[in-house]
């Protein structure tokens, strides 16, 4: 299994992997300050007003920098693997992972506290977004679906009946009928992974396991299903400011929409590596970041790709284009990749 977009690596690193959740009472430990930690697995990384990076990962390590040089480590309340990291604006960030858990700050990455941790679930969440201070969402593995509407104070998890077959449906109505108990167990397995959720002004898109893709107009209260484009999973999409919108996943797909995800076409990546991540440094430039060294770009919008790959062959699993570079999480730490041509 995996996250986000990625992480059939990191879950295979990590793990095997209803109601209102507020839990701090729960007992935690605190993730170590370590020396080497932005050598150490990092599964996510945000740009903070333009100006500053935030990166997370393995054993609850949170880094920042103003350069993508110097890092410093965050103290951060739980050692649970962080999977995804969201800022709202300079000060405003939250962070999701293993054991359901769910961190906020208020002074830009520099401290943290937990808004939620639920261990019993054994669940990982995998993305995060909000829409302002208070209303927010976070998704994870087997449709694990929390929403905020007071900043995170409270989450409540919703289940999202949306994305089932409707034999499923019919299947999980019976079984309610007949035994509650069942029923509880049964939902909490058979929606497949959310990988990573977006916002584009009012909408939300979200892709996951199974060819998942989907669209909100209503902060993911309601989701419509997109026809399924291929069976594979999904582990992200973006929508550019010329209304293209990208989507990638296993074993090198790579897909575009011209017409608001209408019709869908196949682009030739000229690799089979899980590509986990979909990087826009302007309207014409893109990258996308996959396993064992895997990096095509495009600087025409995506008409065209090409490849260049890295030669170490760590997993890229997300990035971000700071200060004219790309820099990128990985299996190693942080990366900052060498472009040979300069945007």
């Amino acid at each position: 299994m995996y996250k986000k977009p990625l992480l059939i690596f990191a879950v295979s690193l990590f793990s095997s992997f209803f109601a209102v959740a507020n839990s701090q009472d729960i007992h935690h430990s605190p993730s170590i300050i370590a020396p080497l930690a932005k050598n150490a697995l990092l599964l996510d990384i945000d740009v903070i007003n333009n100006n500053k990076l935030v990166a997370v990962g393995a054993f609850g390590h949170i880094l920042f920098s103003s350069d993508a040089v110097d890092w410093k480590q965050a103290n951060v309340p739980v050692k649970s693997t962080l999977t995804g990291v969201f800022f709202l604006n300079e000060n405003l960030g939250w962070a999701v992972g293993h054991d359901a858990v769910i961190l906020h700050t208020k002074d830009g990455g520099n401290s943290w506290s937990v808004q939620q941790y639920l261990p019993d679930l054994e669940k990982p969440l995998f993305d995060i977004t909000f829409k302002n201070e208070l209303d927010g969402v976070a998704v994870g593995s087997y449709g694990m679906f929390f929403r905020t509407n007071d900043g995170g104070k409270t989450w409540v998890n919703e289940f999202h009946e949306d994305f089932l077959l409707p034999e499923d449906v019919e299947y999980l109505n019976d079984l309610k009928e007949e035994d509650e108990a069942a029923y509880l167990d049964e939902r909490e397995g058979i929606l497949p992974h959310f990988n990573r959720i977006k916002r584009d002004g009012n909408n939300l898109y979200l892709v996951g396991e199974i060819g998942l893709i989907a669209t909100s107009q209503d902060f993911g209260r309601s989701w419509d299903k997109l026809d399924e484009i291929y069976h594979g999973s999904f582990f992200d999409i973006i929508k550019l400011p010329n209304n293209r919108i990208f989507a990638c996943g296993l074993r090198g797909h790579l897909f575009y929409s011209k017409d608001n995800t209408e019709t869908w076409s196949s682009i030739e990546t000229g690799t089979t590596a899980l590509l986990n991540t979909i990087i826009a440094a302007d309207n014409h430039n893109l990258f996308v970041l996959g396993n064992s060294g895997a990096l095509i770009k495009s600087t025409d919008g995506g008409e065209t790709f090409s490849q260049l790959n890295q030669v170490d062959g760590k997993s890229l699993i997300d990035g971000v284009w700071f200060q004219q570079k790309l820099i990128v999480v990985s299996d190693v730490g942080i990366k900052k990749i060498t472009l040979l041509n300069e945007l």
